[in-house]
Order: structure tokens, then C-alpha cells, then sequence
């Protein structure tokens, strides 16, 4: 039961145990010092049989019976006893001295007439065995005994003499204590009881309000209090629980400051940040991880570390993995606790590592991980070498070529006008190659840092074309190639544009398209009307039948020296690669946009959209 369980009920067992104890060993003593102090109710008898047999043997020894009674009865009265003398026709003695004025005792007090029977007929009888002791309290007060006495003659019973005694026995006084004790007992324990209600009014509830309030602050409501009912080690107890719940209030709102900030920084942080634990689970994790855990764990990995198919690497449900690329890393954080960074390449984007330990004491229970995207950073590092090493070329070439000629000329290698003329064309070629490129970094750079100066007009998109078109008319007739023209019957115009900036994109874009069209196939400029971010704009199409562009190649044909063809090496009229970053960043400038189509083999077409209503301002 639940008392037995609470601190009341085991005090109150405790209490009433040691009660118990006491009151038995208690009992043990008593009852042995009554049995060796007091006689027994069988030598009482005895003792009471022998001496009314002396006294009815003097009897009929006395003439004058009253007077001997009366000595008896006064001699035996220091022992509380007494006698009572009964003839044979029942008739009693009056009371002699010694027996007590407030009511006479009679004989039939203690026997029956069938019990002193029994005395005539020369038998003693004693009150234990008589039916009258159930029935009188004088018989189960006192002792007596009823022996035959004899006439003066000695020869016949003349009476019975009955010699009483209150009775002293050992089984009388360890009854009587029996009942004090089974009283003292029952007074024990109610008294005890009542003290354990005591106890749970002073002890039990206030402790039942402390457990009350410690469910209520592990269940979150750390502002609940108990009560102060006294000025006890309860009530201490109750004080110093409140100040706990007070400082514990305190420190989880400071916690859950702290928390709420580190997950504001983690929520704003655009790297991603991500907590392992030593089997490699996501325990924590920002927005930005758990995006990038969810995509990488989506790919199917191999043992190192590369992609395969699209496959999922966990079953599904088990995506807080970690990945397959930054498997080994982890593993070498886990055995060599440590920062370590790594780079890795997923989906054509590379990805900067950190990962660091976390210590629990002295164990490394898992590692926290930082990732940052640096595909720009790496295409931009890249850019820079590639820049250096393509202009590097570009400007050896001419440089070896003017260096060679003109050291050919003044060696007077050439013998003849004809091959001084020769040679001093190649050299004239080269300088003009060097100067275009020149003057197309220079324009990059300004376009590129926004110092380019657009001089806008209104622009007659249909006019501007046929301008472009005559212009390469002769050339492309000269390389067998086809270029036609298709626009709207509906006029075009552009209200604010540059059109010698226009035409520089249109020429870099055929220039371009005739270098890489064979004979015999065609290049067709297409205007249209379209819409750019929902206004009016105008479109233009450039599209050849060369030899296109590889998939690999197309998303960074616009970038500086790039070339799609990787050949290194071209003619006096080759290109120097910075043609389509120019013609993006003048799209750009006008607020259009420029995108290129190619399938290799079906040729390319390149689409600028302009706005008709806005330009650079």
C-alpha cells in the first residue's frame, strides 16, 4: 500500500515495532519475576488444604468453637483469609471476627450443596473445581478450600470447615498484566497513529508540495514555488529549494538566450554548419546543412569518395548520414583528434572542409564540421591562372613571330623586294593582332569595373541590322557562306542604346560564326519582339551552321580566354578569346540579357534580348 511506502508509514511502523519490542521484552521480565515471586494457584491451594485441615482437627478439641474461631479468624487475617464453618444440615456459623462488615460471606459463596456433599462424606474439596466459580465474584476473587471436621466423639463428620484466601497466584497476576499490557498496547497505538496523522499534516505535505513542484520544473515551469509553512528543517528545506528554482530559473533563461543566439548566428550563416556524432550521425545542424546533407546523401557514392548515379546511399528515412566524400576526413578526426580541412568536388561545385573534435572529458564523442561553397573562389583562382597563362600567350606569339621577321630582315635573309615584303606584312599582321588585343582587354577592363561610357540613343533595330548584314556580306561571300536576314513587318526600336557598342556584339558574334561555319552553309540574323522581366524588349538571334559547341563547354563560353575548341595556336585573323565576355558585359550594360544554344554537329544560335524602354542611365 502507498502509506507503507511514504515516510509516515515507515515511521509509523517504526514506532509502533519499537512499542512492541519494549512492551515484549517488558513482559518477558515481568512475567518471569512473577513466576519466581508469587506462588502458583496449585501450591495456594495446598498450603490453604493443609492448614484447614489443622484448624478442623482442633475443633472438636474445643468446647468453646466460637472463641476458637475467632483467634483463627484473627490470626489469618493478617494474610487476608479467613474461615467459615457449615453444618451438616447447611446452616452457617454466624460471622466471626475477620470477615468483612460490608457483606457476609456464605458458603455457598464459593461450593454448592452437592460440593459440601462431598466435605460430609469426608472429601476436600476445593473452589477451582466447584461450578459456583464461574457464577460468583467472590470465587474467582478469592482461594478457598472446604474440609470435613469432626464431632466431639472423633468418630462422625460434624460439618464442613470452609478457609478462603484472596487469591495471590503467579496465573492471576500474569493474567492482570496480560490485560494491562494488551490495554497499554491499544492506548500505544492509537496514540501512535494519531501521531503519524500528525506527522503527515507537519512532514508528509510538505513534502508532497516539494515533489509537486520539482515534477512541475521538470516539466518546464521553473517558476513554481513551495509554500513556507514553518521555520523548521522543513521549511529550510522548502527556502532552499525555492532559491534553487529561482537560480535554475535564472540559468536556463540564460542558456536559452544563449541558445536562441547561436542558433540566430547558425540560421545566418551561409555556411553550413553541421555537428557529427562518433558514428557518424547529424546531431545538430543549420539550414544550410541539413540542404547540403539531404542533396549529398541523395547521391549514390563509391568507396572513393565519387559519384555514381543518382541513387540513394541510406535507406530512405536515414538521410542524417554522413556522406560518402566526407567519410575518410571524419574517419581521420576521429582517430587523430585534430583540425583538419579538406576540399571536395560534388556536382561540378568544389566545397572547402573544416572539421574539428568534439571532447567529451577526455573522449572525442564526434566532430563538428563547417562547409563553404568556393566554386566561385575556384573558378576565379582559375580564371586568374588562365588569365595569365592565355595572355601570356596570346601576346608571345606575335611577340616570337615580330621578334623572329624583324631579326630576318635585318640578318638580310630575304634576298629579293618580294620577300622583305612578305616579311614586313607578317609583322604588320602580328602588331595588328597585338593591338586588338590590347584594346580588348583594355575595353574588358573598363566594362568590368563599370567605367565603360555608353552613348544612348534612340536605335532603329531594322536599320541597324541591314547595316551589320552588308557589312559582312562580301566576307561571308568570300568563304562560301550564306548570310541572310529575317525581321518583323513591324518596325523595332530601341529607345535608349549604343549603337556602336551594338555593333561591336553583333560583329564579335559573326566574326565568330563565319570562323567556325563551313562553306556552303548559313547564318541567319533574326529580330523579334519578346518580353524581358514582363516589358516590351527586342530580341536578336545569331545562329550558324558550324560546328557548334560542346555540353561541357557552353556554360562558360562567356568567361575571358576561354575556347571551346582548346586550340592555342591560330592564324594572323584568329580570335583571342575575349570576344563573348565582351559581348556579355555590353549586354549587360543595356540591362539584357545574352544566352547560347548549341547541339555539336547542328551549329550554334546566340539570343541577346534588349529592353525597348531602359538602358544605362
Amino acid at each position: 500500500m502507498f502509506i507503507f511506502k511514504s515516510v509516515v508509514g515507515k515511521l509509523w511502523l517504526t514506532i509502533i515495532g519499537l512499542v512492541v519490542v519494549v512492551l515484549l521484552t517488558l513482559s518477558v521480565f515481568l512475567f518471569k519475576f512473577i513466576e519466581t515471586s508469587f506462588p502458583k494457584s496449585k501450591d495456594q491451594v495446598e498450603t490453604l488444604n493443609r492448614l484447614a485441615v489443622k484448624v478442623a482437627s482442633e475443633i472438636s478439641l474445643h468446647k468453646e468453637e466460637r472463641r476458637y474461631l475467632q483467634v483463627v479468624n484473627e490470626l489469618l487475617n493478617a494474610q487476608e483469609a479467613s474461615v467459615l464453618v457449615v453444618s451438616k444440615d447447611f446452616v452457617q456459623e454466624e460471622t466471626p471476627v475477620g470477615q468483612p462488615n460490608n457483606r457476609l460471606v456464605r458458603y455457598d459463596d464459593f461450593f454448592t450443596k452437592s460440593d459440601l456433599q462431598k466435605v460430609f462424606a469426608g472429601e476436600v474439596v476445593d473452589n477451582r473445581k466447584s461450578n459456583v466459580a464461574a457464577r460468583t465474584p467472590l470465587s474467582s476473587t478469592y482461594t478457598a478450600v472446604a474440609v470435613p471436621f469432626m464431632d466431639e466423639s472423633q468418630t462422625n463428620v460434624a460439618g464442613a470447615l470452609i478457609m478462603y484466601q484472596l487469591t495471590q497466584s503467579s496465573e492471576e497476576t500474569q493474567a492482570y498484566v496480560k490485560r494491562l499490557f494488551v490495554v497499554v498496547g491499544v492506548a500505544g497505538f492509537l496514540m501512535t497513529t494519531f501521531f503519524a496523522f500528525f506527522l503527515l499534516t507537519r512532514i508528509t505535505r510538505p513534502l508532497l508540495n516539494l515533489k509537486k513542484a520539482a515534477d512541475l520544473i521538470s516539466e518546464g515551469e521553473y517558476g513554481s514555488r513551495v509554500p513556507i509553512t514553518s521555520s523548521d528543517e522543513i521549511g529550510e528545506l522548502g527556502k532552499t529549494f525555492n532559491h534553487m528554482g529561482e537560480q535554475l530559473q535564472d540559468t536556463i533563461k540564460a542558456l536559452s538566450h544563449e541558445k536562441e543566439h547561436l542558433a540566430s548566428v547558425l540560421r545566418s550563416m551561409a555556411d553550413a554548419v553541421v555537428t557529427f556524432d562518433a558514428e557518424g550521425r547529424v546531431i545538430l545542424t543549420n539550414p544550410q546543412g541539413e540542404r547540403i546533407i539531404r542533396e549529398w546523401n541523395e547521391i549514390d557514392w563509391l568507396d572513393d569518395g565519387g559519384e555514381t548515379s543518382g541513387a540513394q546511399s541510406y535507406p530512405r528515412g536515414e538521410w542524417n548520414r554522413i556522406p560518402g566524400p566526407m567519410q575518410p576526413l571524419f574517419k581521420r578526426v576521429i582517430a587523430q583528434p585534430g583540425e583538419m580541412t579538406s576540399k571536395l568536388l560534388v556536382k561540378s561545385e568544389v566545397w572547402s572542409v573544416v572539421m574539428a573534435p568534439l571532447y567529451s572529458q577526455d573522449l572525442v564523442r564526434g566532430v563538428v564540421a563547417v562547409m563553404r561553397d568556393v566554386t566561385e573562389e575556384h573558378r576565379l583562382d582559375k580564371l586568374r591562372k588562365d588569365f595569365v597563362a592565355n595572355v601570356s600567350h596570346e601576346l608571345r606569339t606575335p611577340l616570337s613571330m615580330l621578334q623572329g621577321y624583324s631579326e630576318a630582315l635585318l640578318d638580310d635573309i630575304a634576298a629579293t623586294p618580294e620577300e622583305r615584303q612578305e616579311l614586313a606584312q607578317v609583322i604588320y599582321d602580328e602588331s595588328l593582332r597585338m593591338g586588338r588585343l590590347v584594346r580588348d582587354l583594355l575595353d574588358l577592363a573598363k566594362m568590368e569595373t563599370g567605367n565603360m561610357e555608353l552613348h544612348l540613343r534612340e536605335l532603329d533595330v531594322h536599320a541597324f541590322i541591314k547595316r551589320v548584314h552588308r557589312k559582312f556580306a562580301a566576307l561571308s561571300k568570300e568563304k562560301g557562306v550564306s548570310m541572310t536576314y529575317a525581321l518583323p513587318e513591324r518596325p523595332l526600336t530601341l529607345a535608349q542604346a549604343d549603337e556602336d557598342r551594338l555593333e561591336q556584339v553583333l560583329t564579335n558574334l559573326l566574326d565568330n560564326a563565319l570562323r567556325h561555319t563551313p562553306s556552303r552553309a548559313e547564318i541567319q540574323i533574326r529580330a523579334s519582339e519578346t518580353q524581358l522581366r514582363g516589358e516590351e524588349a527586342v530580341l536578336i538571334e545569331v545562329s550558324d551552321q558550324g560546328i557548334g559547341i560542346p555540353a561541357e563547354d557552353l556554360p562558360f563560353i562567356f568567361e575571358r580566354f576561354y575556347k571551346a575548341d582548346k586550340a592555342r595556336t591560330r592564324g594572323a585573323s584568329g580570335g583571342t578569346g575575349l570576344g563573348l565576355s565582351i559581348v556579355k558585359n555590353i549586354v549587360e550594360a543595356h540591362q539584357g540579357t545574352v544566352q547560347a544554344k548549341s547541339q555539336p554537329g547542328q551549329g550554334t544560335t546566340f539570343s541577346i534580348i534588349l529592353p525597348c524602354k531602359s538602358g544605362k542611365t
